[in-house]
């Protein structure tokens, strides 16, 4: 399968899962404890599971992706993922969607364009063991106490914990399977995975859902691709640097404004609940 294919298929799912994962975790039950504690009472939910396994297929065919695709790419692809959900969340299930958010997809889908014909596939660099592990393993660790600590920063520490998990894939990405299941920036990859799902059920139940996701795509974005272009040798087509520029910014920038959008005029929430 090719990378950007396997790009297309993840956001899709990932699409999919943020839709039935949020619709389940608004109906959780409003009981202390968040974080782990929230995912443990969600694991009984049917939907929430299901978009779960949604979350989960979309990742795997992102590690697809980022074997021959730069992550400026593949993650401004699965960060428009929240806008298919808004799509999603109109067509069948009723939510409301404004002019500005349509304007805001459609400004989106310009900046995944300026990408796609600005990337360039290319094999990674490999990041120093030691360091990399050390680095990306204390970053992961620190985000969980953090998020008890600074509430309101959850979604944007879930980004980091999820940017993580970008580097840490695009570090491993197409190697052998045994080579892969023994590499320590593997089981890394696994626990940002983690900490970035527990981290986003609590900010799912808390606040709007497309802020919430809005705000660690926007982190995740940024961080990793900034990773990708200094540390793992991403590479740019030759004269096209700008695209990548504008492209990462159109669609920061969108999925920003949308999770504005949304929050102010709970623009994710169905119709017959409000």
């Amino acid at each position: 399968m090719s990378g950007h294919l396997a790009l297309v298929v993840s956001t899709v799912l990932y699409g999919l899962g943020i839709v039935a994962q949020t619709v389940a975790a608004r109906r959780a039950d409003e009981r202390p404890g968040a974080g782990v504690g929230l995912l443990a009472r969600l694991a009984s939910d049917r939907l929430y599971l299901l978009g779960f396994t949604g979350q989960v297929g979309g990742f795997l065919f992102a590690f697809l992706a980022r074997e021959d695709l730069p992550l400026y790419l593949v993650q401004a692809g699965s960060s428009s993922a929240v806008g298919l959900a808004t799509v999603i969340g109109v067509l069948l299930l009723g939510w409301r969607i404004q002019r500005v958010e349509i304007a805001v997809l459609v400004v989106m889908a310009c900046g995944l364009l300026l990408l796609t014909g600005a990337a360039a596939p290319s094999t990674a660099r490999e990041l120093p063991l030691v360091p990399a592990l050390v680095v990306l393993g204390v970053l992961t660790l620190a985000v969980l106490p953090l998020a008890r600590t600074f509430r309101a920063l959850t979604p944007v520490l879930a980004g980091l914990a999820f940017a993580v998990v970008a580097v840490a894939a695009r570090n491993v990405a197409g190697k052998p399977l045994l080579d892969l299941l023994l590499h320590p920036l593997t089981w890394v990859m696994v626990l940002g995975a983690f900490v970035g799902q527990a981290c986003l059920a609590t900010a799912l139940q808390r606040g709007s859902a497309t802020s919430a996701v809005a705000s660690m795509d926007a982190t995740t974005v940024v961080i990793s691709s900034a990773a990708g272009l200094a540390l793992m040798g991403d590479q740019i087509t030759p004269g096209r640097e700008w695209w990548v520029a504008l492209g990462v910014l159109l669609v920061v920038s969108g999925v920003l404004v949308l999770g504005s959008v949304s929050a102010r005029a709970s623009a994710l929430v169905p119709v017959g609940e409000r």
